[in-house]
C-alpha cells in the first residue's frame, strides 16, 4: 500500500512539472507571437508640403523603426567615442609637440651654454697659465723642473679641430672635466703660494706707523746733513712730524726685542718680525704697556709720538732693517704689485 501511494504522487509531481512547462512554453510562443504581431504592424510617415505638391508618404514596419534607431543609436555612439578619442590623441599630439619644441629650445640652450662654457674653460686655461708662469718666476718650479704651465693641462682643441656637431659638444664637456679635474693640484700650489704671499705680506712692515695721521716726513732714508754738528751722515730710516701723542702702531705681526732709552733715540721699541725684518720706532713721548718678549699683531698700538732724546721738534724716526742691512722704509710703505717680485728676491737672498 505504501509503495502505490508513493507512485501515485510521483505521478502527479510529474504531472505538475510537465505542466508548468507546457504553460510556460504556450507564454512565451504567445510571447513571441504577440512580438511578431506587432513588429508586422506598420506605420505611415507622411511628409505635407507648405506647398500645393504632392504629399509624400511611405509605410514602415515596427520592426525596421526599432533597427533604425538601434542603428543610429550604435552610430550616434560610435561616433561620441570617435570623436573623444580624436580629442584625445589631437591633445597628446600637441603636447608631445610641445614638449619637443621646449627639448628643442633646451638643446639650443645647452649648446649655447656649452659654448660659452667652451670659451671661459679656455680663458681659464690662459689666465691658470698666467698664474702658474708668475709662480715659475719666482723660482717655485718643482724640484724635478718640469714646468707646471706644460704638465697641469691638457691641450684645449680649437674649432677648426673638432669633430661633428653630433660629437663635438660631449667633446667639450669632456675636455673641460679633464681640465678642471687636471687643475686641482696645480690651484692647490697656487693657494699654497698665495697663502705663503699673504704671511709674507703680514709679516712685512707695510702699515703707516702713525695711527688715525698722516705726518709730515722731514727727513727721508740716506745720505743727509746733521742738523746739530752740519757733517753728512747716512740716515738710517725716516722721519715723520706730527703731533705730541699720536699714537704709533707696529707695521707688521712680530714680537717686541727691546724696549729702552737712549741719548740719541730718546724712548724707543724694537720689534723682531719674520723673514729676518727688524722695524724700530724712536722718540717716543712714552710706551704702551708692550714689553720685551710680547707678541704684537700689525695695527697694535705700542707707543706715542714724542720729543725724547736728540731731536729738533716732535717726530718719530722709524727705521727698517732686513738681516743686518738697513733698508728704506718707504719701500714698503708703498707696496705695489710691481715691487712685491723684488722684494721676495730680497727676502730670499737674505735668507
Amino acid at each position: 500500500m505504501p509503495v502505490l501511494e508513493y507512485k501515485k504522487a510521483e505521478k502527479e509531481f510529474a504531472d505538475r512539472i510537465a505542466s508548468w512547462f507546457r504553460r510556460a512554453w504556450m507564454s512565451i510562443g504567445s510571447f513571441f507571437k504577440y512580438v511578431m504581431v506587432k513588429g508586422k504592424q506598420r506605420f505611415t510617415v507622411m511628409l505635407i508640403p507648405h506647398s500645393e505638391k504632392k504629399i509624400f508618404n511611405f509605410q514602415i514596419s515596427f520592426f525596421t523603426l526599432i533597427f533604425g534607431t538601434l542603428t543610429l543609436s550604435i552610430i550616434l555612439i560610435g561616433f561620441f567615442f570617435l570623436a573623444t578619442h580624436f580629442t584625445y590623441i589631437n591633445e597628446q599630439n600637441v603636447r608631445l609637440t610641445q614638449e619637443r619644441d621646449a627639448n628643442e629650445k633646451t638643446l639650443t640652450s645647452l649648446k649655447d651654454e656649452i659654448a660659452s662654457i667652451r670659451t671661459a674653460g679656455k680663458h681659464f686655461k690662459t689666465s691658470i697659465d698666467g698664474v702658474l708662469s708668475a709662480i715659475e718666476s719666482l723660482d717655485t718650479t718643482p724640484a724635478s723642473g718640469t714646468s707646471l704651465v706644460a704638465s697641469s693641462f691638457p691641450s684645449y682643441p680649437d674649432d677648426a679641430a673638432s669633430t661633428a656637431d653630433s660629437t663635438r659638444e660631449l667633446s667639450d664637456l669632456k675636455t673641460l672635466t679633464s681640465l678642471l679635474g687636471n687643475s686641482t693640484g696645480s690651484l692647490d700650489k697656487v693657494a699654497k703660494v698665495l697663502t705663503a704671499f699673504r704671511d709674507l705680506m703680514a709679516n712685512t712692515p707695510t702699515t703707516w706707523p702713525l695711527k688715525g695721521a698722516t705726518g709730515i716726513i722731514t727727513t727721508r732714508f740716506g745720505w743727509t746733513t746733521n742738523p746739530f754738528t752740519k757733517v753728512g751722515y747716512m740716515h738710517t730710516g725716516v722721519d715723520i712730524a706730527w703731533g705730541v701723542g699720536t699714537p704709533i702702531v707696529a707695521t707688521a705681526d712680530g714680537t717686541v726685542l727691546q724696549t729702552s732709552y737712549t741719548e740719541d733715540l730718546g724712548n724707543f721699541v724694537t720689534i723682531q718680525h719674520k723673514y729676518g725684518f727688524y722695524t724700530r720706532y724712536a722718540h717716543l713721548s712714552g710706551f704702551a704697556g708692550k714689553h720685551k718678549g710680547d707678541h704684537v699683531n700689525r695695527g697694535d698700538v705700542i707707543g706715542y709720538l714724542g720729543i725724547t732724546g736728540l731731536t729738533t721738534g716732535p717726530h718719530l724716526h722709524y727705521e727698517v732693517r732686513l738681516g743686518s742691512s738697513y733698508v728704506n722704509p718707504m719701500q714698503f710703505l708703498s707696496i705695489t704689485p710691481e715691487n712685491a717680485s723684488t722684494i721676495a728676491v730680497n727676502l730670499r737672498s737674505s735668507d
